[in-house]
């Protein structure tokens, strides 16, 4: 991805305000998308290839993912039976992850944005956002949205200009956008003129509007800084500026891209004080 600009100015922070599917049946999580190039993934700022041209501005990538432990149910259940019903009492984990992954989700964590990609190399992916009352341990599903990830798919061990999503969980922390925030938002929102993405993907698709909404993902950046922020922990060679996004139509080059009307619900339902992270992966992470 192109590098993000530097932030311009001033950041302005917005107040904060303040279970899944069970059974044996789990259901993979697939998206649909185009190929492009463009802007998400790795510092998006001045960059071109042989197939599109983008005037870069910004996003980033982190860590893997892990599973979780299946929901009690009636023994002996026969093959071709219906998914038997949980136990009483039993706890309803998010299903379709590993318990490795599952077991990196923050145990104060009350929301839970789980990214699934039809497999390591797809671009298509969906996201659900899972949420749980406070002392609960039944996460409750939300709507399934369809998304892009990075052209070539995902990996566990993200290099800058790959052209994958990194596998992971990573916290949510800050927010931005060419537009300003929509009412409601929770997440520290830096409205800033710097965040533009020009030209075309490789399939043609308009960039512009890209960066209209963006919430940084915490793959190799400061948390508590602008989406914008050029620190790299990791060093650069790790990549950076790994964003939710607007989806312009096409696979990105790193980030996770959504319809505009998709970001502003999660801009208006993120809240720092239940500490959301995102667990993003191919099916089976």
């Amino acid at each position: 991805m192109a590098r993000h600009a530097q932030s311009r100015a001033p950041r302005t922070r917005l107040s904060r305000r303040s279970k899944a599917v069970s059974g044996l049946a789990l259901s993979t999580l697939i998206g649909t998308a185009l190929w492009a190039w463009p802007a998400s993934g790795d510092d998006h700022n001045s960059g071109t290839d042989a197939k599109s041209t983008m005037s870069t501005t910004a996003s980033g990538p982190d860590t893997p993912r892990t599973p979780a432990s299946a929901p009690k149910t009636a023994p002996n259940a026969a093959p071709n039976a219906p998914a038997a019903r949980p136990v009483p009492g039993a706890a309803r984990p998010i299903p379709g992850l590993s318990d490795a992954a599952r077991k990196r989700i923050p145990a104060d964590s009350r929301q839970v944005l789980v990214v699934t990609g039809q497999d390591l190399d797809s671009f298509k992916s969906q996201v659900v956002l899972y949420t749980r009352e406070e002392g609960s341990d039944d996460w409750e599903p939300g709507p399934t949205w369809s998304a892009h990830n990075a052209a070539r798919g995902w990996t566990d061990d993200h290099r800058y200009g790959d052209l994958r999503s990194p596998i992971g969980v990573y916290s949510l922390t800050d927010a931005g956008g060419l537009l300003p925030a929509p009412e409601g938002t929770k997440l520290p929102y830096d409205r800033n003129n710097s965040f533009v993405a020009d030209g075309t993907g490789v399939e043609g698709e308009p960039l512009a509007g890209a960066f209209d909404y963006v919430i940084a993902i915490n793959y190799n950046r400061e948390p508590g800084t602008s989406p914008l922020d050029q620190q790299r922990p990791l060093g650069a060679a790790k990549g950076g500026g790994v964003w939710l996004h607007v989806d312009h139509d096409g696979p990105t080059q790193g980030c996770i891209s959504l319809k505009p009307r998709v970001m502003r619900e999660l801009l208006r339902t993120l809240d720092p004080d239940l500490h959301p992270v995102i667990v993003m992966g191919p099916a089976d992470y």
